[in-house]
């Protein structure tokens, strides 16, 4: 029962993220005057599908890992020779067939979308769900620890930690594991004075908070409006500090996860509660937007970095080099999948 759960996690997350991720594309393309030939949910062979009036072959297929839209010559766009080589009537509706800051919005609507998503679950949640909030309110630090001997101590509010603000315990757990291989600055209130120190690297860094020091909130619909705003720019910016404490080798690359993680995660959070599935939905349309703004070839971002390259030099990229380099760019992708795939079932099996 609980592996049908899992599964039915994973559909229901993926599917609601990538279809959103995917109609901001469609969306956009249609609004600019582009056609759009195919929207997919999964590859594969389809299970259904059927066309609208506008043509467009919408399909539901075996593999539901993903999905795509088909934008009409979007691929012309290294080949520009083959676009000006159609007849005037093949052009109508072409992705080349509309300026470029028309194409810089819908490659860049998906991400535009999964933002959104994320803002509005965010959003929903601090405004319908109150919490009593733990305060980041020292109420014991552990002789001999790492904040023991840098003088913290019981009774001292933790302010900021590396000039982030920290308004509650669980932003602190989170500043915790971002400097797990730097020095972390903390900012304290002690009374009526404010104090630095700083805090070594360690596993723990021996504080416990006062359990007496909560808040009950209940937020009305501006404050849920800004909280959702904040908590979707927060998690964007831990994922950014996250890959580059990876790729510098401050964190271990095993802690990427295929799909297999995102299935476990999705299926625990579905037995948790709706709100907490929601924030699972949220956290993984954060982490699809931000992972396609990067500047790879393949992915949304490195569209756009192409794009503003042309704008910049005023010339048009293609030719041999950039199909290259596209290919390069799926490799990449195709090996981080299979590493990520690697790393999950080594973890579920006790592979080490």
């Amino acid at each position: 029962m609980h592996t049908i759960l899992t599964v039915v996690a994973l559909l229901i997350v993926l599917g609601v993220v990538v279809f959103v991720h995917e109609a901001g594309h469609f969306m956009a393309a249609r609004w600019a005057g582009v056609r759009v030939d195919a929207f997919s949910i999964g590859f594969g062979p389809a299970l259904v599908k059927w066309h609208d009036k506008h043509n467009t072959v919408w399909k539901l297929c075996a593999l539901p890992l993903g999905g795509y839209v088909s934008i009409y010559g979007q691929e012309d766009m290294f080949n520009r020779k083959k676009y000006q080589d159609l007849p005037k009537d093949k052009k109508v509706g072409h992705y080349l067939s509309v300026p470029a800051w028309k194409q810089f919005i819908i490659i860049a609507a998906g991400v535009f979308m999964n933002f959104m998503l994320a803002w509005a679950i965010y959003s929903a949640d601090f405004m319908f769900r109150p919490r009593n909030i733990q305060l980041p309110v020292v109420g014991q630090v552990v002789r001999d620890s790492v904040a023991f001997n840098a003088g913290v101590k019981a009774g001292d509010v933790i302010m900021k930690i590396d000039g982030e603000n920290i308004s509650n315990w669980g932003e602190l757990i989170i500043a915790k594991e971002l400097a797990d291989k730097h020095d972390a600055h903390v900012l304290i209130a002690r009374k009526d004075r404010l104090i630095n120190v700083t805090l070594i690297p360690a596993e723990r860094w021996g504080l416990i908070a006062d359990g007496s020091k909560t808040m009950f909130r209940n937020k009305g619909f501006f404050g849920a409006i800004y909280s959702g705003l904040r908590e979707t720019y927060h998690q964007s910016k831990t994922l950014l500090i996250v890959l580059k404490q990876i790729v510098t080798g401050e964190r271990s690359s095993k802690q990427l996860g295929s799909f297999i993680t995102i299935a476990q995660v999705s299926g625990h959070a579905l037995e948790a509660g709706f709100f907490i599935f929601l924030s699972i939905i949220a956290l993984i349309s954060v982490n699809l937007a931000v992972i396609n703004l990067l500047p790879l070839p393949v992915l949304d971002g490195g569209y756009l970095l192409i794009l503003i390259i042309e704008a910049i030099t005023r010339r048009k990229l293609g030719g041999k080099a950039m199909e290259i380099t596209i290919v390069i760019g799926w490799i990449l992708i195709l090996l981080l999948f299979a590493f990520t795939m690697w790393n999950d079932i080594a973890r579920v099996f006790g592979i080490n």
